[in-house]
């Protein structure tokens, strides 16, 4: 299981989701140009300390994402996108160990190519009067439903919260 965050806005949001990923014992995929400088002082500064423990790959854009998919040695992963525009509740959905959590742009989500290479396109339902919720938030409920659904929180022991 991993996450993949596309062209990211956000250093909050970004260094939430290494620390997500982190403790998870996720991959967390970054997949540039970011809306902020992704140098590895800002990086471990976002992440508080987690950035080390987190496995990290930057990837310098969508083709160079999608071109180091396709040379996985392992079988081909599905590509999840979770998003507003999404036909299918995240909590109706049968997740796989090997699949890739997509999320968008804080600000403009993902362009329709992207929408268009995704395996599924996933919500999280939400009242009618709001629009989103945040992307760290989207991500950790459905990377803990994809973790409770394929045994991935197996390896992991029981935490506090902080």
């Amino acid at each position: 299981m991993r996450l993949a965050l596309y062209q990211p806005d956000i250093p909050q949001n970004c260094g939430a989701l290494i620390r997500l990923a982190a403790c998870l014992g996720v991959g967390l995929e970054i997949i540039e140009p970011c809306g902020f400088l992704l140098d590895d002082k800002r990086l471990r500064r976002a992440g508080l300390d987690y950035h080390a423990q987190a496995s990290l790959r930057r990837h310098s854009s969508w083709t160079a994402f999608q071109a180091s998919r396709a040379t996985e040695k392992a079988p081909q992963s599905r590509l999840l996108l979770l998003t507003t525009g999404g036909d299918r509740p995240y909590t109706d959905f049968a997740y796989a160990p090997g699949d890739i959590l997509l999320l968008g742009r804080e600000s403009a989500g993902v362009p329709a190519e992207v929408h268009a290479a995704a395996d599924a396109r996933l919500v999280i339902p939400v009242r009618a009067d709001c629009r989103s919720l945040n992307v760290a938030q989207a991500a950790a409920m459905a990377l803990g439903e994809a973790l409770r659904q394929t045994g991935g929180f197996a390896a992991c022991s029981p935490g506090t919260a902080n």
